[in-house]
């Protein structure tokens, strides 16, 4: 089943949520490493290479996500969650996007901020826009690396409540997002 039903995620939300997380995940460790690579370090061009063209391919998966999101039914929540659990976690999913996309544009931002365009694995280029704020390079930067922290931190409590779902709530809110249903 590819679209979302009543009671579970379909193939299509299943596989973008993964590739997303994965993505995250991989950059944000990344990131971590290649701030503390110095100039010459071997790793030091295709760390930066890496991590910009995989974060701009993220935007474009973003996208396809947030409108896929909003043309598909949100399956229901299990019968079990409280209210202020509801909240949360429709709360938490909405943060998440704003956080990624600001994790997104922010570094797109870093990168173009001389005017240049984003070289995607050479396979094409991002045109640059800029923004014509005086050191917009720095102020994304903060954006970036702040919210690339929040990001990760609401994305650690949305995993720890699913896991808390699963294994000592014992409902179908982790399931309903590893295989999609008949």
């Amino acid at each position: 089943m590819l679209r979302n039903t009543e009671s579970q995620y379909g193939l299509v939300s299943i596989v973008l949520h993964w590739l997303v997380a994965v993505c995250i995940v991989g950059l944000f460790a990344l990131g971590l490493w290649m701030v503390e690579l110095s100039y010459y370090h071997p790793w030091y061009y295709g760390s930066t290479e890496t991590h910009k063209s995989v974060g701009m391919l993220l935007g474009g998966v973003l996208v396809i996500r947030l409108l896929w999101r909003l043309g598909n039914r949100r399956p229901a929540f299990e019968p079990n969650l409280a209210q202020w659990e509801r909240l949360a976690a429709l709360s938490a999913h909405w943060v998440m996007y704003l956080l990624m996309f600001g994790v997104v544009v922010s570094g797109y931002l870093i990168l173009t901020a001389n005017g240049d365009p984003v070289s995607v694995f050479g396979w094409f280029e991002v045109p640059a826009f800029t923004l014509g704020l005086e050191r917009q390079e720095d102020l994304a930067g903060q954006i970036h690396y702040w919210g690339a922290w929040a990001l990760i931190g609401v994305a650690s409590l949305h995993t720890l409540a699913a896991l808390k779902h699963h294994f000592l709530e014992r409902d179908r809110t982790l399931v309903k997002m590893l295989r999609p249903g008949p």
